[in-house]
């Protein structure tokens, strides 16, 4: 008999579909088992009468969910398998549009790291909540990939370019910055948090919730520099965008450390990042994720991201060797 526990278990509370993700170990990395235990209980809540809304939680004290599973994708990817590739990304990205258009309200609770796929499944709902522990990111330009999850839709339709800089650069951004750039729908204390859930469980009005329990959030680490991003990441092209940083002094030090972090990036990443949100920011939803289908499809073949994984998740020597064959334009 398996008796391995499940790492996301589901249960109905008073009319409320809680979803609670339970991989402390792997951080709540999203591994296709994870997608298909989310989809099954969202597909069985929707049309039943008996739950009025969906809540998001994690078990684990560190975090939301700190990403997909792109070390199997790797693997995968490395192998030549293109089924497992396909059946990885195919539900993951089903899952975000089934999260964006559920009829009911889905708020995701996030304590902690949510980045890459975790953000998949918290930045589609209808509420987003940070506490001061939440750190958010798209971090796939250090690891030869792009953003995906539908973040080709959502990044570039962040005010002043900051969807553009968080999707080239892959900064990892405060609750305070997801709440400032429009990533995150509220802000509430973590000492707060076992009151909100109770509160939001059975709740009939989830959003009168969460209005009761909002705190404002301070000022964050983005607020210096919203007028350096909006320049230099609001460029026609990548040349353009380094170039601008390179010029850039108002904000001479955090330009330098930016121009920096992109040198250090996947080329090929970077490019892919590019034309991905520019495409995106005309599209919708369900135009991004069969695009980002078909360029993760094609991308986990490349030996950048072999290499980008490898440097990161495998070997952890953090010193990543890009191809040759794509030249910076950063």
């Amino acid at each position: 008999m398996d008796t391995t526990a499940p790492p996301v278990t589901t249960r109905v509370v008073a009319g409320t579909g809680v979803i609670a993700l339970d991989r402390p170990g792997a951080l709540n990395a999203l591994d296709l088992t994870m997608v298909r235990l989310m989809t099954d209980a969202l597909m069985r809540w929707r049309d039943d009468d008996g739950v009025r809304s969906v809540l998001v939680v994690s078990t684990s004290p560190k975090a939301f969910c700190a990403g997909g599973d792109i070390r199997a994708m790797r693997d995968a990817g490395m192998r030549g398998d293109d089924a497992a590739v396909t059946a990885y990304f195919s539900s993951e990205y089903a899952l975000n549009a089934l999260i964006a258009d559920y009829p009911k309200p889905y708020t995701a609770l996030v304590d902690g790291f949510a980045m890459g796929g975790g953000m998949g499944i918290s930045v589609h709902g209808s509420a987003l909540v940070v506490t001061e522990r939440a750190t958010l990111a798209m971090p796939e330009t250090a690891i030869g990939f792009f953003p995906d999850i539908g973040a080709s839709h959502f990044l570039p339709r962040l005010p002043g370019a900051v969807g553009w800089y968080l999707g080239l650069t892959g900064a990892r951004i405060s609750a305070e910055a997801a709440v400032e750039c429009g990533l995150a729908t509220h802000y509430v204390p973590a000492a707060d948090l076992p009151s909100l859930q109770a509160a939001l469980t059975g709740a009939d009005d989830p959003e009168a919730v969460l209005k009761r329990f909002a705190a404002v959030a301070p000022p964050s680490e983005l607020t210096a520099h919203r007028e350096a991003i909006a320049r230099c990441f609001g460029a026609p092209d990548l040349a353009a965008v380094g170039a601008r940083l390179a010029a850039e002094r108002e904000d001479r030090e955090w330009a330098r450390g930016t121009l920096e972090v992109l040198r250090r990036a996947s080329p090929m990443s970077l490019r892919i990042t590019f034309e991905v949100l520019r495409a995106g920011a005309v599209d919708g939803l369900e135009g991004c994720l069969a695009r980002e289908l078909e360029l993760s499809r094609a991308t986990a073949r490349e030996p950048d991201f072999h290499e980008g994984v490898r440097a990161l998740l495998v070997d952890k020597d953090r010193n990543p060797s890009w191809s040759p064959g794509e030249p910076s334009v950063i």
